[in-house]
Order: C-alpha cells, then structure tokens, then sequence
C-alpha cells in the first residue's frame, strides 16, 4: 500500500442471473428442506447446504476496497502592492513578513502555499484586497482553503468586505503594516459641480481632516485660479466649508486647493487637490432677420432651430413699419416689424444678429443701424448673408454698418456654377480647418458648386473661403470687442439639398455662428492644455504658418523647463507629456497660457493614508480571524481544527490555519467473497458430505 493512503471496505454483489431466478432457487432449496424435514430423512438439515453454496456463487458477492490519499490544504499570502504601501516604511515592513511567512507556512506538511500581489485597481477603483483573493480562491474547493494572511495597511475599497470573507469560507487574519502612531492632514473635495454658466458663480464643499489640530483651530486655504489670481481664507478643521468659485469663462475653469504641510505627516500628496469645472454658456439667443421669403431663408431657420443650444427669433420683413395704406386692422394680416423693440430695447439680450438677403428699404432707419454697429463693438456679434442686393443701392453696405464690415461692394454679381475653396488662412482658421471635403489645395474639394457670389473687395479681417479665382465669399473680422462675418454667396443652401453632393453647410454655418459669438474652442489664436488619463496634450493653434516652436511647462511644485511643440498641421503645433506628479499644470508661449488639473493616478487609494484596521475587522469577525500590527511582531502559526469557530488566540499570540483532512481516492479495486473454483469445490465437497451422511 502506497505510504499516506487510507483503505475503506464496502460490500457489494452483482448476480450471475437475475434476480427472479436466485429467488426461485432458494424457494426450491427451502421447499426441499421442508419436505426432508417432515419425513424425518438422516441428514436433512445437511441438504439445503449445496444449494446455497449455489447461491451464494451465482449471486457473486464481492468485497469494494477504496484508496484514499490525504489532500493538501491551501493557504493564501496576500501582499498589498498598492501605492499607499510606499509610505512609512510600510513596504520593508510588507516584504519581511511575506518572506517570513512563506517560508514558514511552506514547512508544514499537508499545506500548499499561493502567494498574491494585490495593487491598485484600473479606473481609480482603490485597492481591491479581497477581490483579488476571491478570484485567486476561485479554483481551490472551500473545503480544502486553510486560510489567508492579508498583508496591508488596511486601506482596501472593496465593495461588502465582510460578504466576500463569507464567501471565502475560511479565516482570513490581516496583519497590518504602518504605525498607529501615524497621522496625516488631507484636504477632501466633498462635492463639486461638473459645470456651471459663464459669468455665475458656483458652489464647492471641502473638508480639511488633520487629527493633530486641535478642536476649532483654523488653517490657511489658498486658493489659485486658471487666470492667475490667487485668495487665501481661513478654513476650520472637521466641518464642511462651503467656497464660491466664478466662472469668468466659457470652457474648463481650473482652480487649485491647498493647505499648509505638516513637518510630521505621512505626505504632502493629499494637502492638495484641483477642481475643475466646465464653463457653459446659457442658450444663445439668435436674431435672425430675412429681407425676403427664399429657399436660403428656410435653410437658415432649420439650421439655427435644429441647435438644442440656440433660441431663434426670427423675422421676415414684408411691411415697412410706417406703412399705412388705410387697411382696416380687423383685414391686416402682416405686423409692422418691431424695430425700436429689438434694436433699442432688446438689442443686448442677443448673442448674435443675422441678416438673410436683407436691403433697405426704408424699414429701419439709419439710427438703429447706427445702434446695430455700437452693439457689434461693445461686444455683439452680426453675421451678413447677402445675395445681388448687397451690390445694389440699398445695399446694407450704405449704412452706418460700413464703419464695421470688412469688404465693400463692387457693384456686381457674378452668377454661373463655381467650387467654393479654402483660402491659406481659411486652412489654419478654426471655422474652416478639417472642413469635410477639403483635402487640400492640391485637390479639388468634395462638394457640389455654388451658383452665384456678389463680387467685393476685401478691406479688413480674414478671407476664409474664396472662389477660384480668389474672390471672397466668407470673411470675418474682429471689431472692437465683437466680430462680424460675411457670406457673400446666396446659394450655399444647394450644399443642405445634396445638389450635386451637396457640401458641408451645417458645419460651415454652426461654426461661424459660434465663432460670432466667441465659442472659446474656434479661438483662431489659442493655447489649449488638456489631459486624458495621465498623459497631458498641449496644443497652439495659430494662424501663422508657423506656430510657436516650444512652450514654457510649470509643473505642480513650481518647477519650469521647455515643452517643444511638433507640427500637428496647419497652423497647429502639438506636445504631449506624462503627468507624473498630481495637480495644476500650466503651459505659456508668453501672451497666452493654459492649465490642466491632473488627479491623482487613484483617487480612492490616496485620499486617505494612514494606516487603519476599521476596513478588515468586519472580515475577521464573520471567519473567526484576526486583525493585528506587525509592529508587535509577527505572531505564531497553527494548524486548527475544521470544527474551531475561532482561529487565533484572544491575545494576539497565534493565529490558526485551518485543517479540512480532506482526501481523494486513488484506486478501488473489488475482491470476490467466493471464488469460483473454490466455491464449484465447496459444493462437491457438500455433496459428498451429504451422501456420506445419508449412508449411514
């Protein structure tokens, strides 16, 4: 028998013919018996026995022997790997124990050891201990687990640890690294909004927690924002702390937290936070004024109402407002256009004003254009798309609005099919770069022709796409601190009917619209910092041919060093960089600048830092475990009993491992209880018995 191996018997049978038929024979054996017996023939007690030595050889009894070999149990050494281990010495004190452990655990017979590396989990998840040993666990019976040792600080995120203990169905013991001496300061972000309107102001929560302050002290709380300034108030420590921020601009608003370092806390890293909030614009509110019903008219009012982020009004002029043919007013069907409403009053409330084939007609008068150019200058935007009327007499152009407009008419339009193009500065502008269908001037664009343009010369601003022959057809400029644009064509409609491939109109039109109403991400001159993950993107964007050749980089700690840019198209440059370090970055060229807040690379595992057995106690309660300092020393291994509902000493002496005495079978093998030829033998030989015993 192989050594280690225990023998289990059973007994089992398996009949040479069936049942019915070992039945009748023993009826017949028994009704001979009978019969002898009431005649009272020598030996009859002697009969029966030949026949059931018969019996016993055709129902064919056997003897099942089972060998079964002890299995082991298995153990498990999970190592905290995480990068809240990297503080106080905990990692040396983690990498001693493992060792010691392991090569403990490894002497004792009928034990397997498995050892687990558990580190912080993808997505900001924290440190997950217990998954991680769960799913090590997964191909190993619970009736064969012994136990597992968590070495860690005590700063796991695991969802329900004490469930997933249960599920374990074996006692987990932790043995904690750090001190319960240590103490750390850290500022916490409570809530935070995810955006916010321009020009409003919003509301974040912070909490500073620093065990060593006493109760009601205060602390210094700077805080800087994205555009330089900086504000330093005083903070209590425990409660929550309600800060307002504003958002001076459209895009993400950057403000970074601080407070003062503690010479004897754990780390800085977390006396730091950023917050970072996007800065929307309320809905725009359009006005849109048609001079004439025409297909171009429709195509405008689709587009504008078709943006969820846009309110058009939109008014179609048929009546000059002075008009009065004596028509009874219970038959007037048309309104006389509110011009003193809209241009006196009303004026400022729109983000953008839009005249669509509109000429003077007496309509509105010259002073309210004369309001309409101080609009644009104090910050207002117009947008002119005009067709043959603007190279007539009542052209717009012979208005107070000339002062503002960048182009002025030469009396013409030119009608006939053309492809409409980018001109250079409209390949590096954000309104027309990487416009579906442009490949370059090398190739002719993928969009169907336009069909007539009002021929202009261009004065001031930036002429963005062209005619072949070099005409202008979109122009914007800057006036004052508004913008102005032109769309010296009244056939760019044909683009939204897919006549002849159509063309990119939505694009081209949103993006003028925004860029009128100075949507921060079409700045043609800009400076943008943006991170995805831990890697941080910075881009200059310019209308030169040949953007800035490098950047200067100002790290969390203050530290500065070039950035080199790489060409990334026209008039664009691009740099990418690893963010090692969390908090505010800032990028400048030296007349603009831009921040990024990078996180910290798991939110979860550094927030808090010290070292804590609150998380585990749960798990070590419900498997009959333990939860000690491994600044006490390491304590004593053994091996207890399944039936044991507690596995470790009340003082902290010794922790159990439990034995399951599992085992599996390596053989069976089955012994008849009477052979064939012994047993045919045993029957003649009752036979000559019974002939013996009868002759006498």
């Amino acid at each position: 028998m192989t050594p280690g191996t225990l023998t289990l018997s059973s007994l089992g049978w398996a009949p040479l013919i069936p049942l019915w038929g070992l039945a009748a024979l023993l009826a017949v054996i028994l009704l001979l018996t009978a019969l002898a017996a009431l005649r009272r023939q020598p030996g009859w007690s002697l009969r029966p026995l030949p026949g059931l030595i018969l019996l016993v050889l055709l129902a064919n009894p056997y003897v099942v022997q089972e060998q079964r070999v002890p299995l082991p149990d298995v153990a498990f050494v999970v190592s905290d790997t995480s990068s809240s281990m990297e503080f106080s010495g905990r990692a040396a004190q983690r990498d001693q124990a493992v060792t010691a452990l392991t090569g403990h655990l490894r002497t004792q017979a009928g034990l397997e050891v498995r050892t687990i590396s558990a580190s912080n989990a993808p997505e900001h998840r924290g440190t997950r201990l217990l998954t991680a040993l769960e799913q090590a666990a997964a191909d190993v019976p619970p009736h064969r687990r012994a136990g597992a040792l968590l070495i860690t600080d005590g700063q796991i995120h695991d969802d329900a640890p004490a469930e997933i203990a249960r599920r374990f169905s074996a006692p987990v013991h932790t043995l904690l690294t750090g001190s319960l001496e240590d103490s750390d300061r850290r500022l916490i972000i409570d809530s935070a909004p995810a955006f916010g309107l321009v020009e409003k102001t919003v509301s974040i929560t912070v909490r500073l927690e620093d065990p060593a302050l006493p109760a009601g002290s205060t602390l210094p709380l700077t805080l800087r924002h994205d555009d330089g300034s900086t504000a330093t108030l005083e903070i209590p420590a425990g409660p929550p702390v309600t800060l307002p921020v504003t958002l001076r601009h459209g895009g993400a608003t950057v403000t970074d937290l601080s407070v003062p370092v503690r010479p004897d806390e754990i780390s800085p890293l977390n006396n730091r936070q950023a917050v970072s909030i996007a800065g929307v614009r309320d809905r725009l509110r359009v006005l849109l004024i048609s001079g004439e019903p025409t297909v171009g008219e429709r195509a405008w009012r689709t587009l504008l109402k078709s943006d969820p982020n846009v309110d058009l009004v939109h008014f179609t002029i048929l009546r000059p407002p002075l008009k009065d043919d004596g028509t009874p007013l219970n038959e007037l069907a048309l309104i006389a256009f509110p011009v003193q409403e809209l241009f006196e009053e009303r004026l400022k409330d729109f983000d953008l004003v839009i005249f669509d084939r509109y000429s003077r007609r007496a309509l509105v008068p010259s002073a309210f254009f004369r309001l309409l150019a101080t609009y644009v200058r104090t910050g207002g935007a117009l947008l002119l798309a005009v067709g043959p009327e603007f190279s007539e007499a009542s052209s717009l152009y012979d208005s107070p609005l000339a002062e503002i407009l960048p182009v002025s008419p030469r009396g013409r339009a030119v009608a006939g099919p053309f492809l409409p193009a980018l001109s250079p500065v409209g390949e590096r502008h954000p309104v027309t770069a990487a416009l579906p269908g442009w490949n370059g001037t090398a190739h002719p664009p993928q969009w169907g022709p336009w069909l007539r343009y009002v021929d202009t010369a261009a004065r001031q601003g930036h002429t963005l796409m062209q005619t072949p022959d070099g005409a202008p057809l979109l122009v914007v400029d800057r006036v004052g601190q508004g913008r102005v644009g032109l769309m010296l064509s009244d056939t760019i409609w044909l683009w939204a009917r897919g006549w002849q491939g159509g063309g990119p109109q939505t694009d081209l039109i949103r993006r003028t619209a925004h860029w009128l109403m100075q949507e921060p991400d079409l700045e043609e001159e800009a400076l943008t910092l943006r991170n995805e993950g831990t890697t941080l993107l910075a881009e200059r964007r310019s209308l030169s041919a040949t953007p800035a050749a490098s950047l200067t980089l100002t790290t969390p700690d203050g530290q500065q060093s070039p950035l080199p840019l790489s060409a990334n198209g026209p008039g664009r440059a691009r740099a990418s960089l690893a963010a090692a370090t969390p908090g505010v970055y800032r990028v400048s060229d030296g007349t603009r600048s831009a921040v990024a807040a990078v996180a910290p690379p798991d939110a979860l595992e550094d927030q808090a830092l010290t070292a804590t057995a609150e998380r585990l106690i749960p798990a070590a309660e419900v498997t009959g475990g333990a939860v000690l300092w491994l600044q006490d020393g390491l304590p004593g291994l053994r091996r207890t009993s399944a039936d044991n509902r507690r596995h470790a000493a009340s003082d902290g002496s010794w922790i159990g491992l439990r034995r399951n005495g599992e085992t599996a079978a390596a053989g069976v093998r089955q012994v008849p209880v009477l052979p064939l030829l012994p047993g045919f033998l045993l029957c003649i030989g009752s036979l000559i018995l019974l002939w013996w015993r009868e002759g006498r």
